[in-house]
């Protein structure tokens, strides 16, 4: 029995001794970050045009015309002009640029059609729209203002009833 506590008695004391001898590290980590400005861009409803089916306060948007013709109804929202030849649907969309951490006094905006369309005329604020090259809508963009750009589509007479049109429009906003 004098054995079985010797022994208790000394494991105990091994157990506070290694306790009393614990072992630690440190460190230092050393953080850095160099702040660059930014800006955005989302498109938005306009009051006076289509509200736009999906993604309004997004980079990617949908503006869906519904079903368009030269004479008879539009849906709400959508202007419509026609000529001799042809006729042309428009609506307001907004085009929000946001800028952070920049000393840039406004941006420059550019449209261009994600793909050619040989039949139809595509215009954005009023500035032609190709798939061949980026069109210039403005200059000198004021930030953190809704700007209106409409989007307008000008179709022929000869296309046929039921046709769908669709195509995207990339835009591209450059701080100045």
């Amino acid at each position: 029995m004098k054995k079985l506590a010797l022994l208790t008695i000394f494991a105990a004391l091994m157990m506070i001794s290694s306790a009393a001898f614990a072992q630690t590290a440190n460190g230092t980590l050393t953080v850095t970050a160099t702040v660059t400005g930014s800006i955005q861009l989302v498109f938005n409803s306009d009051a006076s045009g289509v509200a736009l089916a999906s993604g309004a306060g997004t980079n990617t948007a949908t503006l869906a015309f519904g079903n368009v013709s030269a004479f008879g109804a539009v849906a709400a929202g959508v202007v419509r002009s026609t000529t001799a030849t042809t006729f042309t649907v428009s609506s307001a969309v907004d085009v929000l640029v946001a800028k952070t951490n920049s000393a840039s006094a406004n941006y420059t905006l550019k449209a261009q059609l994600g793909a050619a369309d040989a039949v139809n005329t595509w215009s954005v604020g009023g500035v032609a729209v190709t798939n061949a090259a980026q069109s210039t809508l403005t200059a000198t963009g004021t930030y953190a203002a809704n700007s209106n750009f409409p989007v307008a589509i000008t179709v022929p007479f000869t296309t046929a009833s039921g046709t769908a049109i669709s195509n995207t429009i990339n835009y591209t906003a450059t701080a100045n």
